[in-house]
């Protein structure tokens, strides 16, 4: 049996979408749809869904941020195969087959999906965004194929359920402790590009920021010591650097990837400076972001 998880807040705009996106999977394993979510507004969206379909349920959680509404999840599902997945992005088709199929051999204990952008890539922040998950699948891809480890991305991943244990309620970055968790227990990551999952990023560079703080800092909390993954200054350095600059196709699109490189930057020194510096309480660095709904 599959379990798929969406965990969302107030997004009554881009939720059903989402919903109808898992809904429209050709599976013949059983499966169950698990909207986690603290708000009436969205509550209200999958009412109709689950009177008319008992395989999607609504829980609600107390609003305490994602880890939480997780662990919500985790007392409730009845899966042998666990999917996450959010509420402002949905799925292709065929996106649950790929991530499933990878579990066929045992020794794979979780899977990543693929971020894709629907964001314009004429525009500065469109552009970072094309850069950012071109650049992680190009990763994702070669250390699948080594057998290494990588973090999940936490916008549509699959792990065996049991091995991901409660979740810290003030971690940032549940998808990387969920990766390391099933790393550090013997099991490989496996990576399904042809899962993929379409993403709208942020459009003004005060949401890119906050965003990239709470989804980076967590790797400063102090819950993933001694990280071999993707997420640190020095390994965006030492790979990244030469796939930014040869991304780019004119001279305004590698200006902009220099730009990029100055608010890298400045990301990890906000990350160094309000995490692991001044700690600062995760409801004071999970700010909402509209742009991206």
């Amino acid at each position: 049996m599959i379990t798929i998880v969406i965990t969302t807040y107030r997004e009554e705009s881009t939720i059903l979408r989402a919903v109808r996106a898992f809904l429209d999977q050709d599976l013949t394993q059983e499966w169950e749809l698990l909207v986690v979510c603290p708000d009436d507004e969205t509550a209200a969206f999958i009412a109709p869904l689950a009177a008319r379909d008992t395989r999607v349920r609504c829980l609600r959680d107390e609003g305490k941020g994602k880890p939480a509404a997780l662990n919500v999840a985790w007392q409730a599902a009845r899966g042998d195969l666990v999917i996450l997945s959010d509420g402002d992005v949905y799925v292709a088709p065929g996106a649950v087959r790929a991530l499933i199929a990878a579990f066929e051999d045992p020794r794979v204990g979780i899977v990543s999906g693929r971020p894709v952008s629907i964001s314009p890539r004429d525009t500065i922040l469109g552009y970072w965004s094309h850069l950012l998950v071109d650049s992680a699948h190009q990763l994702r891809t070669s250390r699948a194929a080594q057998g290494d480890f990588f973090e999940c991305s936490g916008y549509l991943y699959a792990f065996r359920r049991g091995l991901a244990g409660p979740i810290p309620e003030d971690s940032m970055a549940e998808d990387g402790l969920i990766s390391h968790r099933v790393w550090q227990q013997g099991f490989r990551t496996a990576y399904a590009p042809a899962a993929e999952a379409y993403v709208k990023y942020p459009t003004s560079y005060r949401d890119w920021l906050s965003q990239k703080v709470r989804s980076v800092g967590g790797y400063a909390q102090g819950y993933l010591p001694n990280s071999r993954g993707m997420r640190s200054f020095r390994a965006e350095a030492v790979h990244g650097t030469w796939h930014a600059l040869s991304f780019a196709r004119s001279p305004e699109e590698l200006f902009w990837t220099l730009l990029l490189f100055a608010a890298r930057i400045h990301l990890w020194l906000r990350v160094t400076w309000d995490v692991r510096w001044r700690k600062k309480p995760l409801a004071q660095l999970w700010r909402r972001v509209d742009s991206t709904k």
